[in-house]
């Protein structure tokens, strides 16, 4: 399967924004495999930052995990404040603690404008965004998290698997 739409001005990125090399996690804020990947991808992105661009999109499987959707919205939010990884690192961070009034507690160790992110959650726009990314995700033939594209094609393996080709193929 192949990415649709592909990587774009709409989607979160860091690293490299013009390496060649583009790896995308569909990624749900409360699943625990994703927690697991967490500190896998900052580990790769550490060590190859400079030569990859990672891009997270939104995948919460909200019938499963309850505050998946709230936390991706929350993360929407951040980004208003030009926050979003700094919010996306939190919740990874703190997963097990995760429920709707965490997030403000989050958002504020982050150093965002509450009044504000209270405003921004609201906003219509922002689950639309995740919800966009969410039917992306089905396009692309996610079915699970995490799910990793790199350059626009399925990779079927976790994030230790990923950190070993990107070691085996970047040097």
């Amino acid at each position: 399967m192949s990415l649709k739409p592909t990587v774009n001005k709409n989607d979160h990125a860091q690293g490299n924004l013009n390496s060649d090399l583009v790896i995308v996690e569909y990624g749900d804020y409360q699943c625990p495999y994703c927690g697991a990947a967490y500190p896998v991808l900052k580990a790769l992105m550490k060590e190859f930052g400079g030569q990859v661009k990672f891009v997270f999109r939104n995948f919460p499987l909200s019938e499963m995990h309850q505050y998946a959707k709230v936390a991706a919205i929350a993360a929407e939010a951040a980004n208003l404040q030009g926050k979003f990884w700094e919010m996306h690192d939190a919740i990874y961070k703190n997963q097990q603690n995760l429920n709707e009034l965490y997030l403000f507690e989050l958002a504020e160790k982050i150093g965002l404008d509450i009044s504000q992110f209270k405003d921004d959650i609201q906003k219509a726009e922002l689950e639309e965004k995740v919800d966009s990314d969410f039917e992306s995700g089905v396009m692309s033939g996610v079915n699970g998290t995490p799910s990793f594209f790199i350059n626009e094609t399925k990779f079927n393996g976790g994030a230790e698997d990923l950190l070993e080709l990107v070691r085996e193929n970047v040097n």
